[in-house]
């Protein structure tokens, strides 16, 4: 398993019987989790006073309940700044965890002795595409909600990145990786953090299992002769490791490299132990 280790603004306090204790720099959330299937006693203080509360309804979805959360609020990895809020569906607009990709992929950047272009497909509010600037690469960030690109903005100029060379781009990602290679363009490396289910700036209907690895073949159709690496992450229970070094593995064949996969998770604190938090596929050249 790789462990999102390094975190000093960030921490799994506890879990227990559904849900997590986090600390998001000063701030104590409880949210639920999925993986949290154990009852332990709930022995961290924080359980008792939380900042805020996302409570799961047995009808689907849920609601926040708020006791000295700010309307938004900053978090910082290394030289990274994340704006921090909560909205719908549990979130805060940061998965800690991935942290342990941006060290993997930001060390190779900085290695490679070259310009490097990524493309980060379903990028959310810019954790990677941040992680990649801050690292040299030129980054083309695509995502189909302009709330989120927008974010991602405002995580680039709090880091210092706001005139870094990235594309910001609102856009249904399958739609704009036929588009670039009808266009002959070319990446050095490529990221995607596909959701299991979605929809496009227009109405487009994304299906993980379905539509994942034609997306892959087409993604690598934009790699240029000398690949860096593709990273693919997954929080779809039935695209597990395996299954992820299956299907780089196949679409990868023709380049010098290597794959690996394994799951993610971040250590609680509270019990030592890992939780779990999803899969990651990385292809890297040799």
């Amino acid at each position: 398993m790789w462990i999102a280790d390094s975190w000093k603004e960030y921490e799994v306090l506890d879990t227990s019987r559904g849900e997590k204790l986090e600390r998001w720099g000063k701030y104590l959330l409880i949210r639920p989790d999925p993986q949290v299937i154990w009852d332990t006693p709930r022995q961290a203080k924080g359980w008792k006073k939380p900042d805020a509360h996302y409570h799961r309804s047995s009808r689907g979805g849920g609601e926040w309940e708020f006791f000295s959360l700010p309307e938004q609020w900053e978090i910082h990895y290394r030289e990274l700044t994340f704006h921090l809020k909560p909205f719908s569906f549990k979130h805060t607009g940061l998965f800690p965890e991935q942290a342990v990709n941006w060290d993997w992929f930001g060390e190779k950047i900085r290695r490679a002795g070259r310009p490097v272009k990524v493309l980060n497909l379903f990028a959310y509010t810019g954790g990677a595409t941040l992680a990649a600037a801050a690292a040299g690469a030129a980054v083309t960030h695509v995502d189909a909600s302009k709330g989120m690109v927008s974010w991602a903005k405002e995580n680039a100029a709090s880091s210092g990145l706001g005139q870094a060379p990235i594309r910001w781009l609102v856009d249904d990602c399958v739609k704009f990786v036929e588009r670039e290679i009808r266009r002959g363009s070319k990446y050095d490396a490529i990221i995607m953090d596909p959701p299991s289910y979605g929809r496009g700036p227009k109405g487009e209907i994304w299906k993980i299992e379905e539509m994942i690895h034609p997306l892959i073949r087409k993604c690598v159709a934009l790699l240029g002769p000398n690949p860096l690496f593709f990273l693919i992450n997954s929080y779809t229970t039935g695209l597990s490791p395996a299954v992820l070094t299956y299907m780089l593995s196949l679409e990868m064949a023709g380049f010098h490299g290597r794959t690996d996969a394994q799951d993610i998770g971040l250590a609680v604190s509270g019990s030592g132990l890992i939780l779990p938090c999803g899969a990651s596929g990385r292809w890297e050249n040799e």
